[in-house]
């Protein structure tokens, strides 16, 4: 599997999961199907909206974006796109950004940890780290052909 195709995979898993927590958070799902932590404290907390959106709808967004730049890349045409390729990574570091800061607020000021939230974090550093590694593969490809 390719990079990229990881991208795409990754990034439709957090969609869905994004989705799952924007659905309990609008309301179309009772209860969350959370095992360990405090998922709903999480949820519920006055950190849980941003900008009058669930921070989940947010990360939907994200997973979206991520998604598309990941199809995007698996055409021919833009397969060794540096510029698509630093896009990614850009958006994957703002996420990984973003997602410290809201794993800092369930640890130190919700005091509560979600599963689901944790599992989305854990998606976005490997999501960071493959756009890292696919934007390096694309600059040695680029600087390849220009040595050639």
């Amino acid at each position: 599997m390719t990079l990229r195709k990881s991208i795409a995979l990754i990034s439709l898993l957090g969609l869905l999961l994004g989705a799952y927590l924007s659905l309990y958070k609008f309301g179309y799902i009772g209860t969350l199907s959370c095992s360990v932590g405090s998922c709903e404290t999480v949820q519920t907390s006055r950190w849980s909206v941003l900008f009058g959106l669930p921070v989940a709808t947010w990360g939907v967004g994200f997973y979206a974006l991520m998604l598309g730049f990941a199809i995007v890349g698996l055409e021919p045409q833009h397969e060794d796109s540096t510029r698509l390729s630093l896009a990614t990574l850009l958006l994957a570091g703002w996420g990984v950004a973003f997602t410290a800061w809201l794993n800092y607020l369930e640890g130190f000021v919700i005091h509560a940890w979600c599963e689901f939230c944790l599992g989305s974090a854990a998606f976005v550093v490997v999501l960071f780290v493959l756009a890292m590694v696919d934007y390096r593969r694309c600059r040695s490809v680029v600087a390849e052909g220009a040595a050639s």
